[in-house]
């Protein structure tokens, strides 16, 4: 019914985002049309959107979607995950009852959309009870009792061989139709200690009982999975931000940890500012070893700021997010501007040696370098300009670095032409000041 749907891959009996398998779960795929034959809605979260108003008319079940990781291997959605566990090990219900207390707590933070576990308490089960003093009685080994029930409902690998160069496995199991309804029990006799036949269902009996499919463990604690969908316009790393505070006033019994590709964001989130700390230090080595000075390339660094301001600006006005193409935009942009500095910075410098005022020599630098920044600045910016107006599955990670780069290095020229000559005078005057050494202006003859 959606235009925008190519096709769907379904299959039932198992839970992708608990990896588990079982008779009341399903999944599936949906593979997208190409962005120009999906009709009006292009956008995946429109189309999510639609899916999910669509699929909100079931009412035998719970149906989600969701969007894949974006780095294979990090979780099974594009959703923040985070592990529950009950320290304490008490009956899984206890822990999917915290479990519903929290998710309503999340769901009144800011920037969340919803929130949602896979874990139920709730399956319908037969829960297996054996008579010992009865099998005691009728001579039947309560390990041979259970042993049979195993072998005739799911099954065992008895034995193997080799025939005709090739190899066998046996497995004996009863057939389906005579394993479907309990009465069936009443067909299974298990031998006793006197070679005698004993129905199974003298000494075992079944009670209908209520519980979790499976029960999963982390940190050898019983653990569930929660998700959080954050709305349009959150990056995960500001959801997990908003939702951390709710997590900690946890009680001592419970405790939580981040999984997927929420673990591993928040483990590198602190590289960034070590990268970039290192990008303007080895700035700094390289233009102190040419101006055989600590002080002059200060000119040029603290010169960086005025495209960075107009790069998150930017960002922020567009509606997109601090992820990590806005991040690699921003180790690009300052290489181009320390660039642009540099060149100012360095005609400058060769007009003081000259014997020029330092006003005069910032001027030069800047009127002389004006046109070949404006000129490389500008071919950069324009090139940025198709990523801008990107469609399709990687539009964000285009415009992000296209966005950022292209204004970042806008704002950077606009202000870097007049904030560049003044650094350079301050730290010029700082540094004949600190060194003593005096720089001969030039006189007219007359």
């Amino acid at each position: 019914k959606i235009e925008a749907i190519s096709e769907i891959t379904s299959i039932s009996g198992f839970n992708l985002l608990n990896n588990s398998a079982g008779p009341a779960y399903g999944m599936g795929f949906v593979k997208l049309k190409p962005m120009a034959q999906r009709g009006a809605v292009k956008d995946i979260e429109s189309i999510m959107g639609t899916v999910n108003a669509t699929l909100a008319e079931v009412k035998d079940g719970q149906v989600i979607s969701f969007r894949m990781p974006p780095v294979d291997g990090y979780g099974v959605t594009n959703d923040v995950e985070v592990v529950l566990q009950d320290r304490m090990g008490r009956d899984p219900k206890v822990l999917k009852a915290k479990a519903d207390e929290l998710i309503g707590e999340l769901m009144k933070v800011k920037g969340v959309q919803f929130a949602y576990t896979m874990f139920r308490t709730d399956f319908p089960q037969l829960e297996l009870e054996v008579d010992e003093d009865k099998a005691k009685q009728l001579g039947v080994s309560v390990s041979s009792a259970l042993n049979t029930l195993q072998t005739y409902l799911s099954g065992d690998q008895s034995l193997n061989f080799s025939r005709f160069g090739k190899f066998y496995r046996v497995n004996i199991k009863a057939d389906a139709t005579f394993r479907k309804d309990i009465s069936d029990m009443n067909d299974i006799a298990v031998k006793n200690d006197k070679g005698e036949m004993v129905p199974i269902n003298a000494i075992v009996k079944f009670n209908h009982v209520y519980g979790p499919e499976s029960v999963n463990r982390y940190n050898l604690y019983n653990s569930l999975s929660l998700f959080v969908v954050p709305i349009a316009g959150v990056s995960s790393g500001d959801l997990m931000t908003r939702i951390e505070p709710i997590l900690e006033k946890l009680p001592s019994d419970y405790t939580y940890e981040w999984t997927g590709l929420g673990l591993e964001e928040k483990s590198s989130g602190n590289q960034t500012m070590m990268i970039l700390a290192l990008c303007l230090l080895f700035v700094y080595l390289l233009l102190s070893a040419q101006y055989e000075s600590y002080i002059l390339p200060l000119a040029v660094l603290l010169s960086i700021p005025t495209g960075v301001i107009g790069a998150y600006s930017a960002v922020k006005a567009v509606g997109l997010d601090n992820n990590i193409y806005v991040q690699v935009g921003l180790i690009m942009l300052i290489g181009l501007l320390a660039k642009n500095a540099i060149l100012i910075v360095e005609f400058a410098v060769q007009k003081r040696k000259q014997g020029e005022s330092i006003l005069d020599s910032a001027i030069g630098g800047a009127k002389a370098r004006l046109r070949p920044i404006i000129m490389t600045s500008l071919a950069f910016i324009v090139g940025m300009i198709p990523l801008t107006v990107a469609h399709g599955g990687l539009a964000t990670g285009n415009r992000s670095i296209s966005v950022s780069a292209a204004m970042g290095m806008l704002s950077g020229v606009l202000l870097g032409v007049f904030v560049i000559p003044i650094l350079y005078m301050l730290f010029q005057t700082l540094q004949e000041k600190v060194s003593g050494k005096k720089v001969h202006l030039q006189t007219e003859n007359k």
